[in-house]
C-alpha cells in the first residue's frame, strides 16, 4: 500500500484541491529543552519540532504533534498509534532491531552535570563510581550512567525531575545529552550546577535519528530526501541558529 493511502485509510489524510497532502501523526517527550519541550501555553516547541515540521513542508505535508511519555513512544509506534517519532533519540543497534530510522539529523555527545559546590570533589567520570547518579529512564544516558555506577542509577520520569533530583542532593551528577546540560548550565546563569568535563564522555559520538516503523521505506526516503533539502537551502542552520545560538 502507497504512504499516502496508508495514512488515509487511517483518517490522517487531508486534501486541498487536486493536490494530496499527508499529516504525519509525530510522537515526542517534551521535556528536553531545547529539542523539545512546551511553552508557557503549554504547547510543545523546540528544534526538533521546527525540523520535523520543515522536512514534511517541503513535499507539501503537515505535521500533528503528539506528546506522552518517552519509554511509550516506541510501543505507539509500533501499534500505529503514531507514524514517527522526533524526541532527541539516539541511533542505536538495539532499537534498530524494533524500528527503522531516518539519516542521523543531530549529532550528539553525553555530558555531566555536577552541583558547583562538588566541583572539587568530582573531578572525573571515574570519581563518580559508586556515587548515585541521575537520568532519564530508556535513555543512552541512562545505560551510560549504569557502566559508571552500577546498581546507583536513578532514573526518572523526565530530564528535569532528573535536573531537580540532582539540584536536591538526591543524586550526585545527571548524566544527558550534552545540548541539553550546556542549555541547562545556561539557564542556571552560571549557579547551582555546572558541567564536569571529562573526554572520556566525548569519544562516541552519537546521532539522533527520527524514527518510523519497521519496514516503512517510503517514509524513511521522504524524511531523508527533506531532510537533504533543508540542509542544502541553509533552512536547517537557520533552525539550529535560532534554538542553540550558532547555525551548526
Amino acid at each position: 500500500m502507497k504512504l499516502a493511502a496508508a495514512l488515509c485509510a487511517a483518517a490522517l489524510c487531508v486534501t486541498t484541491g487536486l493536490a494530496q497532502a499527508d499529516t504525519y501523526k509525530v510522537g515526542t517527550h517534551p521535556t528536553f529543552a531545547p529539542f523539545e519541550f512546551v511553552d508557557e501555553a503549554g504547547t510543545p516547541i523546540g528544534f526538533d519540532l521546527d525540523l520535523i515540521k520543515a522536512i514534511a513542508a517541503t513535499q507539501g505535508d503537515t505535521v500533528e504533534v503528539v506528546s506522552m511519555p518517552f519509554d511509550g513512544l516506541i510501543p505507539a509506534l509500533l501499534t500505529g498509534q503514531i507514524d514517527a517519532i522526533i524526541s532527541g533519540m539516539t541511533i542505536t543497534d538495539e532499537r534498530k532491531q524494533r524500528v527503522d530510522f531516518s539519516v542521523g539529523y543531530y549529532k550528539s555527545t553525553l555530558s555531566a552535570l555536577i552541583r558547583t559546590a562538588d566541583a572539587e570533589k568530582f573531578t572525573s567520570v571515574e570519581s563518580l563510581r559508586g556515587e548515585k547518579i541521575c537520568a532519564q529512564i530508556g535513555t543512552t544516558g541512562s545505560a551510560f550512567a549504569e557502566k559508571v555506577s552500577p546498581g546507583n542509577v536513578v532514573n526518572m520520569n523526565t530530564e528535569p525531575d532528573a535536573l531537580m533530583e540532582l539540584k536536591n542532593g538526591g543524586c550526585s551528577a545527571l548524566i544527558n545529552d550534552r545540548p541539553v546540560n550546556l542549555y541547562y548550565v545556561k539557564q542556571a546563569g552560571g549557579n547551582d550546577i555546572t558541567e564536569l568535563e571529562d573526554n572520556a564522555l566525548y569519544t562516541n559520538p552519537d546521532f539522533y535519528g527520527i524514527a518510523v516503523r519497521k519496514g516503512n521505506i517510503e517514509l524513511v526516503e521522504k524524511l531523508n530526501a527533506g531532510f537533504d533539502k533543508l540542509s542544502k537551502s541553509g533552512e536547517l542552520k537557520t533552525i539550529h541558529e535560532k534554538w542553540f545560538g550558532t547555525a551548526n
